[in-house]
């Protein structure tokens, strides 16, 4: 059993988002008020993979979901994903909405297999709240997802209303890099000057976003609150927890509202997807990195379907990971994370 927590969709011709944006905001979105920053980093030989086609949910299901068993697909809509980006904050919004219920009537009424993630503007965290609230009850909507980039680090206060809302609905709180860059250096000491250098420098983003959740003290203040880091690899998290429990140590008085290592709040509350996975040279190097993470309860498996870089679950892991381990990755995380059935083996026990 597989759960796949990151599958690229995209309105097309063939599939048009044009017949979801709100009557009144339709002018608007013609005369380009949608327009967003952009990063200037572009891959020269494109992001998707170039032996498939992929336009459709019949597409997805055809070329994704039934030869690889996918039992469930977490769906990322583009460009959904970035509405946050968008100069106006009410176009932003109407478009959020677009690409919800785009998702909704395409993709989710066409196969149950396919779980969705609702799109928010992060810029406005009451309307988010409200487009979460609007549409969090919908059985097969499992996250709200918003991209890396944005005004503030997400353990700032602006941003409780969203995860407010995240409670109350029952919804996992998803974050989706790609977009670093757009409104300022995706580095702290500077521009990349290449696709190769910007993408290399991805995680980045993810180190600064789980350190600040944790040290605004968002999980105290929201202690149902989960979250996933999608397609920002993995080696990262090891350095940050350790660097962080060291410096807690001494700093605690900084952050009085902590009441427990940070690496306790990230074990309980934050996920990572698997890919890309890193490459080490020696592949036990790989394993004894998954044991540094506790990737039994940490990661959760992804493909990145159709783009370039998919991982495929057959060749993802070295042969020495534990099967426990890896069938934790492969299903049992994102199941628990979701509320999905958990899987049961021969003796009755999940």
């Amino acid at each position: 059993m597989i759960i796949d927590c990151d599958i690229h969709v995209y309105p097309n011709s063939r599939c048009p988002l044009a017949p979801f944006i709100p009557a009144a905001f339709r002018e608007a979105v013609a005369m380009r008020q949608d327009s967003s920053p952009g990063h200037g980093y572009a891959n020269p030989f494109g992001v998707d993979r170039r032996d498939v086609v992929s336009e459709t949910p019949a597409d997805v299901v055809r070329l994704h979901l039934d030869p690889l068993g996918i039992t469930y697909g977490v769906l990322q809509p583009q460009p959904g994903m970035s509405v946050s980006l968008i100069h106006s904050i009410d176009v932003a919004n109407a478009l959020a909405r677009a690409a919800n219920d785009w998702l909704i009537e395409t993709y989710l009424r066409h196969d149950p297999r396919f779980l969705g993630s609702i799109c928010v503007n992060m810029a406005d965290p009451a309307g988010a709240a409200a487009e979460i609230r609007r549409l969090g009850a919908h059985p097969q909507m499992v996250q709200v997802l918003t991209c890396g980039e944005g005004l503030h680090l997400f353990g700032h206060r602006a941003y409780d209303p969203v995860y407010e809302a995240c409670c109350e609905m029952g919804l996992v709180f998803a974050v989706h890099p790609g977009f670093e860059g757009s409104l300022r250096s995706s580095t702290p000491v500077g521009r990349p000057s290449s696709y190769f250098e910007w993408h290399n420098s991805l995680p980045l983003t993810y180190q600064a976003h789980v350190g600040s959740l944790v040290a605004e003290g968002t999980f105290e203040k929201f202690p149902g609150l989960k979250t996933i880091f999608v397609e920002g690899g993995v080696s990262w998290l090891a350095p940050l927890l350790w660097r962080m429990d060291k410096n807690f140590k001494a700093l605690r008085s900084t952050v009085p509202w902590l009441r427990e290592a940070p690496s306790e709040y990230v074990l309980r509350h934050c996920r990572l997807s698997t890919q890309p996975v890193e490459e080490p040279e020696n592949p036990a190097h790989l394993v004894q990195l998954y044991e540094m993470v506790k990737a039994e309860k940490t990661l959760c498996f992804s493909t990145d379907f159709p783009h370039w870089d998919f991982d495929d679950p057959q060749r993802a892991f070295p042969s020495a990971l534990p099967p426990l381990m890896k069938q934790r990755i492969l299903y049992d995380n994102a199941a628990e994370l979701y509320g999905l059935p958990v899987r049961v083996n021969a003796e009755g026990v999940s």
